[in-house]
């Protein structure tokens, strides 16, 4: 697959999350709704603008990492972030009887797979080609027989 196609379908989730990181900075009244919440006042409010920019700021800079070095581990690092924010959704519900979240834990299972879906694709063809970010150590070379 083409590198740069491959790396704009890998920063499509990015562009996603870090809208949705920034709109909590500037928003958070309307980021707060749309994911079904009230805006907290206090330490809550600086609590739920803090927690929720870094969350998903956080995820699109690993994303921005992975395309721009071209590393798919980066990736999996976000991905890492949004299974584990689908799984303790359901634990949410199981544990403590919230109401299920069942679209957002959709969109974020279904965005974990597409980043390890990336993740991977970037992790086989950078084996073909190898990584323009990494450098690799020289070979140690033998002694020839005339040096000792």
């Amino acid at each position: 697959m083409n590198r740069n196609i491959l790396r704009l379908v890998a920063s499509l989730p990015g562009i996603a999350m870090g809208a949705t990181g920034v709109r909590w900075l500037v928003q958070p009244e309307e980021s707060s709704k749309g994911l079904g919440m009230p805006l907290l006042d206090g330490i809550g409010r600086s609590t739920q603008i803090g927690d929720f920019s870094s969350f998903f700021l956080g995820i699109a800079t690993l994303i921005f990492l992975g395309i721009i070095r071209y590393q798919g581990h980066w990736l999996y690092a976000a991905a890492l972030f949004l299974g584990a924010a689908a799984v303790f959704r359901t634990a949410a519900t199981v544990f403590h009887g919230t109401d299920m979240a069942t679209a957002f834990i959709i969109s974020e299972i279904a965005l974990a797979s597409w980043l390890v879906g990336c993740g991977y694709l970037i992790g086989k063809t950078d084996a073909k080609i190898g990584s323009p970010g990494i450098k690799l150590r020289r070979p140690v070379q033998k002694p020839s027989e005339g040096t000792k």
